[in-house]
């Protein structure tokens, strides 16, 4: 008895057929779920040098083996490679798809082929078709639930959709997953477009089985205990992630005006305060979620009054707000909205539009759009999502956006990898910024976290880190990376990683599989995951030059915050490299050494 199916449901849309597997039990053993299995099943379904929209490609959505149990706050996940980097990309996502799919029997979906028309995918229980979509191709993503919801209504059925971005293959277009939830980054969405996949609905009527299913009532009522009083989850429950704006403000970490600056004067728009006053109105939880991080809202007043969406998060907030010098709360709110509805990115939207704005100035673009005008700003939108005029340029993303128009654009173009930078300035936080260098995904936030330890005054292991010293970064960083990678293999919330132990986590695991893993050996498990997502990567033609940072971020110096008139050095990026390929066991290049993979006893698929 345990919360696994290990039973998979491979869909190919070429051919229009299905079918069922099962994982040896020796890769469950070394993956566990979530992002392991994710990277195992690409590792051996994927070409890594493949075209980004080649229809052998797949998309893979998978579970944890607490997904779908009452342990508090699990979620699941959508594994590709992006097409916007060509990297290993794992996006994660809350509501209650991944659930629903365990409720159906299935810890995993593998999608391949690509449809000769527009289809959904349609799986009740253990009944799987391929629909026709002709009828909800071309809607955004709030009009395709409602087409939807008519057929599979709310509470029997859970849906997956993309807007009019993915089906034009955007490459930072989502998957949209239940209302207000999203796989956000990499472009995702893309991936289902390119495959004429509209949307997947889900029902399922089955139960979980459990190993120990009085001790898993245990440990459920214990971990719930354990973050009732717990004050980052109190934080996160009456303000949820907006409620960092003063603080990030205050740092200089915010990104105002295309990283220019750390701090915006009109941040405080765009925070919980505001966002509490002018727009919430109700909590929202995901599955089996204490927290309620999330709030539904509607504009009371103002030229957008009646807008109805979720949270503006903090992501969102600064990426169109403060680094778009956006400091209307309703404005903010409004293009994060529009994001959602066609199906884009707001972490990267808000970056190729303040690409684009910072080009317009400098007389290297030709478009109509200015910081600070939200029309202008949600007209171009519009015009990514449609691939019209220089919004087709803009669809592939800042830096094939800045290779394409030259004249030291690059200065400007805020990636890493090819993946838009999220809302979280590194200079000043040094291992925040070899965080970006190097995230699996790209330029990412949520591999880990460092800034905690630099500017939040957290300690790792009881140590504490003086905030621009260079001095035992790499190390930090690389045992976070572990810590994150083994937790996403039960695919645990970012928010309940606050709330709850580690050890907690494992506890739960072993009730619920009977798989009873130390501490250790869940680090050690994120390290085996990190290297094997490393050699996807370094076959997809990963190099080291591309582990650095913006030109921005080197030459010029932060002007404001705590840590003003910080910038990154060539020897600074060159001795955070080095250091942190060193303590992987990587060679100067960044390759695993023979021994590494040894040690870790990593079988590439």
């Amino acid at each position: 008895m345990t919360s696994y199916h290990n039973h998979y449901l491979h869909v190919d849309l070429s051919s229009g057929t299905w079918s069922t597997f099962a994982l040896p039990e020796d890769v469950l053993e070394r993956y566990v779920g979530g992002k392991g299995v994710g990277a195992y099943l690409l590792a051996l379904h994927q070409d890594p040098r493949a075209e980004p929209f080649d229809p052998a490609n797949p998309l893979i959505f998978v579970t944890g083996p607490l997904t779908g149990t009452q342990a508090p706050s699990m979620r699941s996940a959508a594994i590709f490679q992006s097409p916007l980097t060509c990297l290993f990309t794992d996006s994660y996502f809350g509501g209650f798809f991944g659930q629903e799919l365990k409720y159906a029997g299935y810890d995993g979906l593998l999608i391949t082929g690509q449809a000769a028309r527009p289809c959904y995918l349609e799986i009740n229980d253990g009944r799987v078709a391929i629909q026709d979509a002709a009828h909800l191709w071309g809607l955004d993503t709030y009009q395709t639930y409602e087409r939807l919801r008519a057929d599979y209504p709310e509470r029997e059925w859970r849906l997956v959709c993309i807007g009019p971005a993915g089906e034009r293959q955007v490459k930072f277009a989502v998957i949209d997953c239940d209302p207000h939830r999203q796989a956000g980054r990499g472009g995702g969405g893309a991936v289902m477009g390119a495959k004429n996949l509209k949307a997947i609905v889900v029902r399922g009527t089955g139960k979980l089985s459990l190993a120990d299913p009085q001790g898993f009532k245990e440990r459920v009522r214990a971990a719930l205990h354990e973050m009732k009083d717990n004050s980052y989850i109190k934080g996160f429950h009456s303000g949820g992630t907006p409620a960092s704006i003063p603080w990030a403000d205050a740092e200089g970490l915010l990104p105002t005006r295309n990283f220019q600056r750390g701090s915006f004067p009109q941040a405080e728009q765009l925070g919980d305060a505001a966002q509490r006053e002018r727009y919430w109105y109700r909590d929202i939880a995901c599955a089996a979620c204490p927290i309620a991080c999330s709030k539904l809202g509607r504009l009371q007043e103002g030229r957008f009054a009646g807008l109805e969406g979720d949270t503006l998060e903090y992501e969102s907030a600064a990426m169109l707000g403060s680094n778009l010098e956006v400091g209307q709360t309703d404005g903010a709110i409004y293009l994060g909205l529009l994001c959602d509805k066609l199906g884009l990115d707001t972490i990267s939207a808000g970056a190729v539009l303040s690409f684009a704005c910072e080009a317009v100035e400098k007389g290297l673009l030709k478009a109509d759009v200015r910081f600070g005008d939200v029309e202008s700003l949600a007209a171009l939108l519009q015009d990514i999502a449609a691939r019209r005029g220089v919004g087709d340029l803009l669809a592939e993303g800042v830096r094939a956006t800045a290779a394409e128009i030259g004249g030291g654009a690059d200065y400007f173009a805020m990636h890493v990898k090819g993946l838009e930078l999220p809302a979280w300035g590194p200079r000043g936080v040094p291992a925040m910024g070899l965080a970006y260098m190097t995230a699996d995904r790209g330029g990412c936030h949520q591999r880990a976290f460092p800034i905690l330890y630099e500017a939040g005054g957290e300690t790792w292991k009881g140590q504490s880190y003086e905030r621009l010293s260079l001095e035992g970064k790499a190390q930090l960083l690389a045992e976070v990376q572990n810590r994150l990678a083994g937790l996403d293999t039960l695919i645990t919330c970012d928010f309940g990683r606050y709330g709850l132990s580690d050890q907690t986590y494992l506890d739960l695991l072993a009730v619920a599989t009977g798989r009873r893993l130390s501490l250790d050996e869940l680090y050690r498990l994120g390290e085996r995951i990190w290297n094997l997502t490393r050699l996807f990567n370094l076959q997809a033609g990963l190099t080291r030059e591309e582990e650095d940072l913006p030109r921005r971020f080197k030459e010029e110096p932060l002007p404001d915050g705590p840590a003003a008139g910080h910038r990154f050095t060539e020897a600074d990026i060159e001795r955070l490299r080095a250091d942190y390929y060193a303590v992987r066991g990587w060679d100067e290049n960044g390759v695993p050494k023979p021994e590494t993979l040894a040690a870790l006893e990593i079988k590439y698929p």
